[in-house]
């Protein structure tokens, strides 16, 4: 543990709600003095989501409990995703002249401000840390070129910071198989602050969110929470769920996107109106009481890498049923005791696994119960004693660096 505080800026592309809750955690620690700087106030007011497709605006502070700053935008194109989207001069002023211990980049390397940020620090002395949760040279777009340049990247990226944070032991693992010494990554487990979380949930009862659904009390209830978005697979999970043909089951997709109308009109052909509930968007503070109204839930996903709509389940005490995809939560799952895994794109294991867990209620209860004891350690004090720890050892490495000099 650091023997001083330490001063760190965190970088941030835009306004996230799962950030948030971090950040005034962060705030709270007596062994930091954290500065949030934001290249986009985009999330923190109302506009349209291309992902979701709709407009939207988050129900939850978000700019409350921590210290943060706007850098403006010049790009003259401003918008997130694409490298010139996001260029923020005021960087370089800001960590050269800010008297930081470290910077933590959570923009990805695919912004020019990025490299912007990592130049002043190095010409500062300041340590650079990034937060990474890359599991795979894959991409979510079919498009095999990605997947030869990306290790090249990568590996120059991470050989040009000084330390990082992995989402996951998946990711750890890719960033030594780069070439990372191991003593340069440290695994931080989870991004949810599993206290303001289970605080939250507590406010929604399991009868009142089922009677918004029409969905009967003593149902049971499969429940998936994301994105239309075709790499999310999520028609996977409505045909292995009309083959399974469980009787008193329902399906729940919570979550906007631009499949959302051809699922609307798969749902009827298949003849299953009646058990399949499209909520459509959902926002931040309803989530909770949706994941207690649910028995079981269900990621199809063909590329995520470490999302965190699975701890966030998994705290309230769902089992998840996870392709064998999502890389960096693949070690959350316990098989046969926290939940199960099938290979991606198998609808029929898929809908095997579902009657496996729901034609049998005592099954179902075992998992949930050893979902509960496995998250026992999941705590808020273990993510701040893992993120401390790696700005404690990446200032110790450069110190150590600059004196071997």
């Amino acid at each position: 543990m650091p023997d001083r505080r330490y001063r760190v800026l965190v970088l941030a592309t835009h306004v996230v709600q799962y950030a948030s809750p971090l950040f005034r955690a962060l705030a709270n620690d007596p062994r930091l003095e954290i500065l949030v700087a934001y290249c986009s106030l985009q999330g923190a007011e109302p506009g349209f989501d291309p992902e979701f497709g709709v407009e939207i605006q988050w129900d939850v502070p978000l700019l409350d409990g921590y210290k943060w700053v706007h850098v403006p935008n010049r790009s003259l194109r401003p918008r997130l995703a694409h490298f010139w989207g996001l260029w923020n001069p005021g960087l370089w002023k800001l960590v050269r002249g800010g008297g930081f211990d470290a910077v933590v980049i959570y923009t990805g390397y695919m912004c020019a401000s990025f490299w912007l940020t990592v130049l002043a620090a190095k010409s500062a002395g300041v340590s650079v840390l990034i937060s990474t949760d890359s599991t795979t040279f894959h991409s979510r777009e079919p498009k095999p070129w990605k997947a030869w340049v990306k290790p090249f990247i990568l590996h120059r990226v991470y050989s040009f910071v000084d330390f990082i944070m992995a989402a996951s032991n998946a990711a750890k693992d890719l960033a030594v198989r780069l070439g990372v010494p191991e003593n340069r990554v440290r695994v931080i487990h989870c991004g949810v602050d599993k206290e303001a979380w289970l605080a939250s949930n507590a406010k929604s009862t399991r009868s009142a969110v089922r009677a918004g659904w029409s969905v009967p009390e003593d149902a049971s209830v499969i429940l998936f929470c994301g994105k239309l978005q075709p790499w999310k697979r999520a028609f996977d999970l409505l045909e292995a769920f009309a083959k399974a043909n469980l009787s008193g089951v329902y399906l729940v997709f919570a979550g906007d996107g631009p499949q959302h109308a051809e699922m609307k009109a798969r749902v009827h052909a298949l003849g299953i109106s009646d058990r399949v509930r499209l909520l459509g968007f959902v926002n931040f503070s309803q989530l909770p009481g949706f994941y207690r109204a649910a028995d079981l839930f269900v990621l199809t996903s063909g590329y995520d890498a470490c999302p965190l709509v699975v701890p966030e389940a998994m705290f309230c005490g769902l089992p998840v049923i996870l392709s064998d995809a999502v890389l960096g939560r693949l070690e959350m799952v316990d098989v046969g005791k926290s939940g199960y895994l099938y290979p991606c794109g198998d609808i029929h294991a898929l809908a095997g696994i579902l009657k496996s867990v729901l034609a049998e209620p005592q099954r179902l209860q075992q998992l949930k119960e050893g979902v509960g004891r496995q998250m026992e350690s999941w705590t808020k004090e273990e993510f701040l004693d893992c993120w401390v720890g790696a700005v404690d050892e990446a200032v110790r490495l450069k110190r150590n660096s600059k004196e071997s000099k």
